[in-house]
C-alpha cells in the first residue's frame, strides 16, 4: 500500500509539471505499459505511477474543458443559478461562488463554466447559500500575477473548478427567483451556524476564530490575525484540522461504545466497539462536512475511516498503511489537491509524527514527551515549509507547545458543546460555551502576539532547489532517528545544503531588472551585486491584500533579499504607492525617496539630479524638477540606471510634457537599452521625440490583463512598432526579468520559463 501510493503520487505530480496535458493519443501508448508493467514482480508499481499520470490528466482535462469563451470576455451575459459557497463579506460587498444553471446573452442562449467566482457589490442584497438569483454579470477567464515565489491564483481556481470570474452589473439589478432549497443544505447549516453564533458571541476579537472551529468558515479572521498565526506556526489550529477531527471521531467512539454496553442486549447484535467506530466516524464525517471537507479533514477522515474499519473487521493495520490508504484516497477524490500547501502540509506532519512514534523509546514524562514532539514537527516541517513559503517560525515549538493543549482540549470541546446544544437548548448554554471558548483564545492572544513580535520570530531563506530538499530529508530522518541509531550528527551534513545554498546575484557591473505581474500598477526590482532597489509598490486592493505583501516581499525572500537598500515611489497613486505600508512591515528598508515623502513615514524627496552608486552601477534621478512638483504624474520620479553592460530608463507616470523637458535637457544621455513605458501606454505618453532619443531595445509594459483604461493604446503600441522597439507586457508575460550582463541584454518571460497546463494563454500586446 505504501509504496503503491508514492507512485500514484508520483504519477499526479508529474503531470503537475506539465506545460500542456498529454495528447489522448500518449494515453492509447500507455496501455501496452501497463501489461508489461503487471508481469514484473514490481510492477504494481509502475501500474500506480502510470494510473496517477491517467487519472490527473483526464480530471484536469475535464475541468479545462469548462471554458468561457473569448468572445464572451467583458459582455453583458444574464446568469441564473445558485449560491453555492458561503458569501464571503469584502469591503465593496461580497464573493461568492455561483452555479450556472442559465446564461443568455441578447436573449441567445450561451455556454459558459458551470462554476463562476461573482463579486456582488453593497448595493445589492446580500445573497445566502442556496439560494436561486438572477445577474447580469461580466465575466473574465482566470488569471492571476505570475511572479517567481508568488502564489499562483490560477491553480487555486482550477483546483476549486472555477474557470471564470467577474462581477454583478447594477443594472438590471439583481433578482431572486426562489429560496434556498435543499441542494447545498450542508453549505446551507454552516452559514446558519455562523449567523447565530456570532449573534450570541458577539463583538469579541475572537469571535471569528470560534465561528472558524465550528464551521470552517475563516472568512472573518483578520489579515492582522492571520500575520500572527503564520509568524507563530500555528496556522493549523484555525477552523477546523485533521486533528479536531480525530478528537471528535475519539469522544463519539468513546461515548457511543459505553452506550452501547448499557443494555446488554444490543451486545449480542452489534459489539460495543463496533457501535463506537459507526459513532464515530459519523461524527467525524459531518464536523468535516462543516469544515467544507478541506484537504486536513479529508486526510483525518479517511485514516479514521481504514482505522475503524478495521476495528469492525477485526484486522490491524500500522499508522503509515493508514496514512498512505489516506492519502490514495485524497488523490483518487481530488487529484489537483497536491497543488495546495495544505495537502503536503498536512500528510507530512501525520509521517512526521508517525515517524517519531515509532522510534519513541524510554520512559520520560508526558511534558517532556509533548514538548519534544512540537520541537520534532518544527523540524521535521522545516525543508517544506522553505520550499512552500521561504521561511519557518522559530518559535512554533514554543507556540504550539501552549497553543494546541488550549484550543484542543478547551476551545474545541467548549464550541463542539455549544455547537451540540445550538438548537435544542436556550441560548444561554451555548452561547456560554462559545463565550467562553473566546476568552481562553483572547487569554492566549497577547502571548503569541509577544512571540510574533520578536526578532528572530521568523527564519527566512531563498527557495532551495530540489537536490538541497532531498538532503534535507534525509538530514531530518537521521536528526529525528531513535536514540542509539548510528551516525545521527551527520543529519546536520545532510542539511547544510538547504541553509547554505544562496540563489544567483549580478556580477559587478551587471544590473538585473524584474518588472513583477502587479496588474494594472508598477512594481520593479533593480538588483546589483550587493544592493537591491524596489522601484514602487504596485496597488492596494483591500485593507487585506495589496502587491507589496502579496506580490514582491514573496519575490524578494525568493531570491534571497531580505532588505532593500533603496525604496523609490515615484507619485502618489495607489496602482504605484499602495503597497509601500505592507512590504515596510515585513522588509528592513534602509531609504526611501518619493515624489510625495509627506505620504511616507521617513521619505525624502526624489529631485533631480540625485545621483550614486553601488557595485559599478550608476543610479541617476532625472526627474522631478521643483516646477513639476504639483503636476501629479508629470512630478514622478524618473532614473536611469547604467551598468558595465547597457543602461534601464524608469519612468513611472510622466507625460509628453515632461518627455520633452528629459529630451531637451538630457539628449543622448537619457538612451537606454531597457525602458519601463511610461504611464502603461497610456496615449498622452510616449511621444516620437522621447523613442527616438531613448532608443530602447526593449520596452517593458506594467499593464493588469483586461484593465479598465484599455492600456496600452493601440497609438502608442503603433509608436514603438515604427521605431523597431519590441515591447512586451506583464499582463501576458508575467514578471518580466531582464539582465544586462556580458551576454547583453537578457530576456525572461516568467509565464513560458514555468509554464503549467492551466495557466491563461494570454496573447502579448499587439499594435
Amino acid at each position: 500500500m505504501r509504496l503503491a501510493a508514492l507512485a500514484f503520487l508520483a504519477g499526479v505530480l508529474l503531470v503537475q509539471q506539465l506545460s500542456a496535458l498529454p495528447s489522448w493519443w500518449w494515453v492509447l501508448l500507455l496501455i501496452p505499459a501497463f501489461w508489461l508493467a503487471s508481469r514484473h514482480p514490481l510492477g504494481f508499481i509502475g501500474v500506480f505511477l502510470l494510473g496517477g499520470v491517467l487519472w490527473a490528466s483526464l480530471r484536469a482535462d475535464l475541468i479545462l474543458r469548462d471554458e468561457l469563451p473569448l468572445a464572451l470576455e467583458g459582455q453583458d451575459i444574464t446568469v441564473e443559478g445558485m449560491i453555492a459557497d458561503l458569501p464571503r463579506t469584502t469591503e465593496f460587498g461580497w464573493r461568492t461562488v455561483f452555479e450556472v444553471q442559465r446564461a443568455t446573452r441578447e436573449d441567445q442562449t450561451v455556454t459558459i463554466p458551470r462554476r463562476i467566482l461573482l463579486s456582488v457589490g453593497n448595493s445589492h442584497p446580500k445573497p445566502s447559500t442556496g439560494e436561486h438569483w438572477r445577474y447580469t454579470v461580466r465575466l473574465r477567464r482566470p488569471h492571476g500575477f505570475q511572479n517567481p515565489g508568488g502564489f499562483d491564483y490560477e491553480a487555486h481556481l482550477l483546483r476549486n473548478r472555477i474557470r471564470a470570474r467577474g462581477y454583478v452589473r447594477d443594472t438590471p439589478g439583481p433578482t431572486r427567483l426562489s429560496p434556498a432549497g435543499a441542494a447545498y443544505a450542508v453549505n446551507q447549516l454552516r452559514e446558519h451556524i455562523g449567523t447565530r453564533m456570532r449573534g450570541l458571541i458577539g463583538s469579541d476579537d475572537q469571535a471569528s476564530v470560534v465561528v472558524a472551529l465550528a464551521n470552517g468558515d475563516t472568512g472573518a479572521v483578520t489579515g492582522a490575525q492571520w500575520e500572527i498565526y503564520r509568524r507563530t506556526g500555528t496556522l493549523h489550529l484555525v477552523a477546523i484540522s485533521g486533528l479536531h477531527i480525530s478528537l471528535v471521531a475519539g469522544i463519539a467512539f468513546f461515548f457511543m461504545r459505553w452506550l452501547w454496553s448499557l443494555p446488554a442486549t444490543t451486545l449480542l447484535r452489534v459489539p460495543a466497539p463496533v457501535a463506537g467506530a459507526v459513532g464515530g466516524l459519523l461524527a467525524a464525517s459531518v464536523y468535516a462536512a462543516l469544515a467544507g471537507f478541506v484537504i486536513p479533514t479529508q486526510r483525518a477522515l479517511l485514516m479514521l475511516a481504514v482505522a475503524l474499519g478495521a476495528v469492525v473487521l477485526r484486522r490491524r493495520y500500522s499508522a503509515s498503511q493508514l496514512l498512505a490508504a489516506a492519502m490514495l484516497g485524497v488523490l483518487l477524490f481530488d487529484p489537483l489537491s497536491v497543488g495546495a500547501a495544505g495537502f503536503w502540509l498536512s500528510f507530512s506532519a501525520v509521517a512526521v509524527i508517525i515517524y517519531i512514534v515509532h522510534g519513541e523509546g524510554g520512559r520520560a514524562s508526558w511534558w517532556r514527551k509533548w514538548g519534544y514532539l512540537q520541537w520534532a514537527i518544527a523540524i521535521g516541517l522545516a525543508p517544506l515549509t522553505l520550499a512552500l513559503f521561504q521561511q519557518v517560525s522559530l518559535v512554533a515549538p514554543v507556540a504550539n507547545l501552549i497553543a494546541v493543549p488550549l484550543f484542543d482540549l478547551l476551545a474545541v470541546p467548549l464550541t463542539l458543546i455549544g455547537l451540540a446544544t445550538l438548537e435544542w437548548l436556550p441560548d444561554l448554554i451555548p452561547g456560554t460555551c462559545f463565550r467562553a471558548a473566546a476568552w481562553l483564545l483572547a487569554q492566549l492572544w497577547p502571548l503569541l502576539e509577544w512571540l510574533a513580535s520578536q526578532d528572530f520570530a521568523i527564519w527566512t531563506q531563498p527557495t532551495p532547489p530540489a537536490w538541497a530538499l532531498g538532503f534535507a530529508v534525509v538530514g531530518i530522518a537521521l536528526l529525528l532517528a531513535p536514540r542509539g541509531w548510528p551516525a545521527r550528527w551527520l543529519g546536520v551534513v545532510w542539511l547544510t545544503p538547504m541553509l547554505v545554498v544562496r540563489a544567483p546575484a549580478p556580477a559587478t557591473g551587471e544590473v538585473w531588472l524584474t518588472l513583477l505581474d502587479v496588474g494594472q500598477g508598477l512594481a520593479a526590482v533593480v538588483r546589483t551585486q550587493r544592493h537591491t532597489m524596489v522601484f514602487d509598490t504596485g496597488p492596494r486592493f483591500s485593507s487585506d491584500f495589496d502587491a507589496g505583501s502579496a506580490v514582491i516581499v514573496p519575490y524578494l525572500r525568493h531570491v534571497g533579499v531580505d532588505r532593500i537598500n533603496t525604496l523609490v515611489v515615484s507619485h502618489g497613486d495607489n496602482d504605484h504607492i499602495g503597497g509601500t505600508e505592507s512590504l515596510r512591515s515585513e522588509m528592513a528598508v534602509d531609504e526611501i525617496l518619493s515624489s510625495v515623502p509627506d505620504r511616507i513615514d521617513g521619505a525624502h524627496t526624489c529631485a533631480a539630479g540625485q545621483q550614486w552608486a553601488h557595485d559599478g552601477v550608476t543610479f541617476e534621478m532625472l526627474n522631478p524638477r521643483p516646477e513639476e512638483a504639483s503636476r501629479h504624474n508629470n512630478a514622478s520620479c524618473v532614473m536611469r540606471i547604467a551598468g558595465a553592460h547597457g543602461a534601464i530608463l524608469l519612468t513611472g507616470d510622466i507625460e509628453a510634457r515632461t518627455e520633452r523637458r528629459l529630451v531637451r535637457e538630457h539628449g543622448a544621455q537619457i538612451g537606454a537599452d531597457v525602458l519601463v513605458v511610461p504611464h502603461h501606454g497610456s496615449k498622452t505618453s510616449s511621444s516620437d521625440g522621447f523613442l527616438r532619443t531613448v532608443n530602447p531595445r526593449w520596452a517593458l509594459l506594467p499593464v493588469g490583463y483586461g484593465n479598465r483604461f484599455r492600456h496600452p493604446h493601440p497609438s502608442v503600441l503603433a509608436r514603438y512598432a515604427k521605431y523597431g522597439i519590441e515591447v512586451d507586457d506583464t499582463a501576458s508575460a508575467g514578471a518580466l526579468e531582464i539582465r544586462l550582463d556580458a551576454q547583453g541584454v537578457e530576456r525572461s518571460r516568467y509565464r513560458e520559463r514555468a509554464r503549467r497546463y492551466w495557466f491563461s494563454g494570454t496573447a502579448r500586446a499587439q499594435p
